[in-house]
């Protein structure tokens, strides 16, 4: 939950009322004002959502939200440029259109990778071509599991580190969730751009 001085709210132009992931829009807003965030680290005691049915429909709508941020602020790329600068820039992209865009193609690699090794283990010559492309294929799998994996790690406190690398294994199971949950964004901002959909959360029981 973001904390906010009013008088700089109502500066920027407040929350859009719009966008379904509206601190992305409005944290790449405060920068385009020249202002800054920073994360309060004590916990929110809120749990993450513990079934497919709840987890789903958090995820379609928190891509939704990042899509509906990247076309906004996207309409003048130069000015954007000018306002955030180059870095946060590319940042933002990354953030933004580059999660939404890797989580949609993850299976469309997955499988291009399995494919190409059963071609290669099956066919005499193996092709140069296809060992080109089943490296690039494998870098960027490997690349995407390794920085989600130490993103997740890094921010886990260390009581639960403990076990942490057990979860490796249901990286793939999970992106493939993801890759679900990016292509049912991409339908809704077509068909509901501003639906909400809730998000059951229950409290946490702190020991």
């Amino acid at each position: 939950m973001p904390h906010l001085r009013t008088s700089v709210l109502e500066e920027v132009g407040g929350w859009d009322p719009y966008n379904v992931t509206e601190d992305a829009d409005l944290g790449l807003r405060l920068t385009r004002f020249g202002y800054r965030t920073a994360t309060i680290t004590l916990p929110t005691f809120e749990d993450a959502p513990e079934t497919l049915s709840d987890w789903l429909p958090q995820r379609t709508r928190w891509l939704k939200g990042w899509m509906q941020t990247w076309l906004v602020h996207m309409r003048h790329p130069v000015q954007l440029v000018r306002e955030i600068g180059p870095r946060s820039f590319v940042i933002a992209q990354i953030l933004s259109a580059g999660f939404v865009v890797s989580a949609m193609l993850h299976p469309i690699l997955l499988l291009a990778g399995i494919y190409l090794m059963l071609e290669m283990a099956f066919t005499t010559p193996v092709s140069g071509w296809s060992v080109v492309l089943l490296t690039i294929d494998m870098l960027n799998l490997v690349c995407g599991y390794t920085s989600f994996l130490a993103l997740g790690w890094q921010t886990l406190p260390k009581a639960q580190r403990r076990g942490f690398w057990r979860i490796v294994l249901f990286t793939p199971p999970y992106w493939f969730l993801m890759s679900a949950a990016a292509w049912r964004s991409l339908f809704q901002i077509y068909r509901r751009p501003h639906h909400w959909e809730k998000t059951r959360h229950f409290r946490t029981k702190v020991q």
